[in-house]
């Protein structure tokens, strides 16, 4: 009498399983960028909701109909996968939408596409921008920036600090040459500080790779779509000169008014 329902009971679960397999919900993929650019390490990882035995996950990495890579990778005992792909290589040419497939057993399947450019087809620019103090004039900041463009560059003396407006078509990055005359970040004793970078209203690592006694470069990474870039010390060429002199003289000026009536009350 049991035996009957217990067959049932084995059959619903296989069909249940059958089902599992079929839509590929046992395995997933993510990338850990919607875009890179040539030379870029694509960093590939997923999970296994069931592990099979010793199944590994197949990998193949498509553009249009054209295959660029495969790979065959371990799962771990918790059920996740990591691989790498180094988007560089002779097959590596078109620019476009990239797919990765990965099928685990033989009715698991995920995919992820992303965005790719070869460096032919990255904007790099070297040049100068003009940016204006106020009262102060002009200076020139050089700097290079790869993946977008700069569309202005001034001067915040309330965060003394420059904010950059910029348009980036892929990720990217941008070298900036730092006048100290203009702008700069010390420590009490001198000594150089280090600036804060602010990207997109998110603070942002960044690296210093020269340091002279006239300028000090940084290098900033940003991604597609990034527009905005804070670049903070702790001095900055006053934008408008003259109002800040008036709020200086004003501050002064009160100072010897309040110091006179002191000594006034004293007497």
């Amino acid at each position: 009498m049991h035996i009957p329902i217990f067959v049932s009971l084995i059959m619903v679960v296989m069909i249940s399983g059958g089902i599992s397999f079929a839509d590929g919900s046992l395995i997933s993929v993510e990338t850990d960028s919607e875009n890179y650019s040539e030379g870029d390490i694509i960093l590939i990882s997923g999970n296994i909701s069931t592990i099979i035995g010793n199944t590994q996950v197949s990998l193949q990495l498509f553009q249009d109909e054209n295959l660029i890579d495969v790979d065959q990778i371990e799962v771990g005992q918790d059920g996740n996968y990591v691989t790498r792909i180094n988007a560089q290589g002779p097959l590596w040419k078109n620019p476009g939408v990239y797919t990765i497939k990965v099928v685990y057993g033989e009715a698991n399947v995920a995919e992820k596409s992303f965005n790719y450019l070869p460096l032919s087809d990255v904007v790099e620019t070297t040049s100068n921008f003009e940016v204006n103090a106020g009262d102060s004039g002009t200076f020139d900041i050089k700097y290079t920036i790869r993946g977008g463009t700069i569309e202005e560059i001034k001067i915040q003396p309330e965060i003394f600090g420059l904010i950059l407006k910029i348009d980036s078509t892929t990720n990217g990055n941008l070298v900036i040459d730092l006048p100290r005359q203009f702008i700069d970040a010390e420590k009490q004793n001198g000594k150089d500080e280090v600036f804060i970078v602010i990207v997109d209203n998110v603070q942002s690592p960044y690296s210093e790779i020269t340091t002279f006694s006239e300028f000090r470069t940084i290098i900033i990474d940003f991604e597609k779509g990034d527009s905005d870039i804070q670049i903070i010390g702790t001095y900055v060429i006053p934008e408008f000169g003259t109002i800040v002199m008036i709020i200086l003289t004003i501050g002064i000026m009160s100072s010897v008014l309040l110091t006179k009536n002191r000594f006034q009350f004293k007497i």
